[in-house]
């Protein structure tokens, strides 16, 4: 037999074998592709039905926040920044909840400095929903600032102090 009277030569079947994955490579990648935009999947309102086991107890998450407002909320966010007025502010993310303070040096012992973080971690007026850290330093022999631990007590104080100017806040925009 001659070398091109095969019904298959060696190697044509190989090729169309190549041919044909390649052309179901190229069907599938150009399915991928789409004129559509991105799907986006939200989730059952805790209002629009659904199974919800704790609807009447009060929980199931975040309260939602209305476009164009600040991330947290509002009477939380006002009563720290007056709670802590008297100390220099570092930084403040509205939309992430975090007021930063800066070295506060009290007069009376200027051998103490403290400073703030504040977390407001909700968009509701619940006193789970923030959280302080209070930093201390203290002067040591050489004139250098040292850490030292402070009282548990001391971030407990402010957040009852910026809870309670909260509340006052909130009181006073429901009466007029």
């Amino acid at each position: 037999m001659e070398r091109g009277t095969m019904a298959f030569e060696r190697g044509s079947v190989l090729r169309g074998v190549a041919a044909g994955v390649l052309a179901l490579s190229v069907l599938g990648v150009s399915a991928c592709g789409s004129t559509k935009g991105p799907k986006v999947f939200s989730t059952v309102s805790d209002d629009g039905g659904g199974f919800n086991p704790f609807k009447g107890l009060g929980g199931g998450g975040k309260a939602p926040a209305s476009e164009g407002s600040i991330g947290v909320n509002g009477y939380l966010w006002r009563a720290t920044l007056d709670t802590l007025a008297f100390m220099p502010l570092a930084s403040a993310d509205p939309y992430g909840g975090v007021i930063v303070t800066d070295w506060y040096v009290n007069p009376e012992k200027p051998d103490e400095r403290f400073k703030a973080t504040v977390y407001i971690l909700d968009t509701r007026l619940r006193a789970d929903g923030l959280n302080v850290n209070v930093f201390k330093q203290s002067k040591d022999a050489a004139g250098g600032w040292t850490d030292t631990p402070t009282a548990d007590q001391t971030a407990t104080d402010i957040e009852n102090a910026i809870l309670t100017r909260a509340r006052q806040l909130r009181l006073s925009n429901i009466k007029g």
